[in-house]
């Protein structure tokens, strides 16, 4: 990973953790997540009379993306659902990354470096802990809200390598991001009126900015992410990308004065020791 890669995935972090940070919608959280997807997909449509439609090959990525993203976006309802969201979403996000590079070894034949290993387990580590921020409440975990968590992140590691290949497969990672999202959209809109009926329309387009702004956030975040995929190795990438969650950190403490505690201090040591692996593997 060059250092310009290594910067970038670091500037993708930041501004998922800022958007999430920042913009405040009063919906529920599959609202949310709903609207920021129609506002990438929106944004997306504007750019694909300049970007290359994808050759036949890519397309299965593509679609397969999206089933991965509906499948993603479901199994997030049934962890909301099931148990407490901020204790069974970090599994989620803290396992992804091992299943991306477990995953990147058998579908892409890509096999970490050791150094690189070592930062994907210690980043990994990190999040988990910050995420719990010491665990206080792990008892409360029951087997169905880990199912679902465990089953988003199969869901994340499929579409980070689904993306990763294809992006590399399509003439730019430009050209693959903006008909994913376009067609991540549409599908998202589709799975909307499934779980809500057409009276979530309105909703939604009461909020309409905050899904533009925050489509236009984390559409180039992501789409920052994949265009590194395509120059190196993608478990590292995503990995990487999980430093989000240490800028929102940084955030809460240092913009909303929330207590920087022993365990959170444990955690910032193990992702940064865990990034610096990664950049020397």
């Amino acid at each position: 990973m060059t250092l310009f890669v290594f910067f970038a995935v670091l500037a993708a972090a930041a501004m998922h953790a800022i958007w999430n940070a920042l913009v405040k919608v009063h919906l529920d959280r599959f609202l949310s997540i709903t609207l920021m997807t129609l506002g990438m997909g929106a944004v997306a449509l504007l750019a694909l009379p300049f970007v290359e439609v994808p050759r036949a090959e890519v397309w299965p990525y593509i679609i397969a993306s999206v089933i991965f993203h509906m499948g993603y976006r479901t199994f997030l309802i049934g962890a909301y659902r099931a148990g407490d969201f901020a204790q069974t979403y970090p599994l989620a996000r803290g396992t992804a990354p091992l299943l991306a590079a477990l995953g990147g070894i058998v579908v892409v034949a890509e096999v970490p470096a050791s150094l690189a290993i070592v930062g994907i387990v210690l980043l990994s580590a990190g999040t988990l802990v910050l995420s719990f921020r010491g665990g206080a409440h792990l008892e409360r975990l029951n087997l169905r809200a880990v199912g679902f968590a465990l089953g988003t992140s199969i869901f994340i590691a499929g579409y980070t390598l689904s993306d990763g290949s294809g992006a590399r497969l399509a003439a730019t990672a430009s050209s693959y991001a903006a008909w994913l999202f376009v067609c991540d959209a549409l599908w998202a809109l589709v799975l909307c009126l499934i779980f809500r009926g057409p009276k979530a329309l309105p909703v939604l387009a009461r909020d309409w900015k905050a899904g533009v702004y925050t489509g236009v956030l984390s559409g180039a975040a992501y789409w920052i992410v994949m265009w590194a995929m395509t120059k190196a190795p993608i478990a590292s990438v995503a990995a990487l990308r999980e430093t989000s969650i240490l800028f929102a950190m940084m955030i809460s403490v240092f913009a909303l004065g929330e207590k920087m505690t022993a365990w959170r201090g444990a955690a910032v040591l193990s992702i940064v020791a865990g990034v610096v692996a990664l950049r020397l593997g």
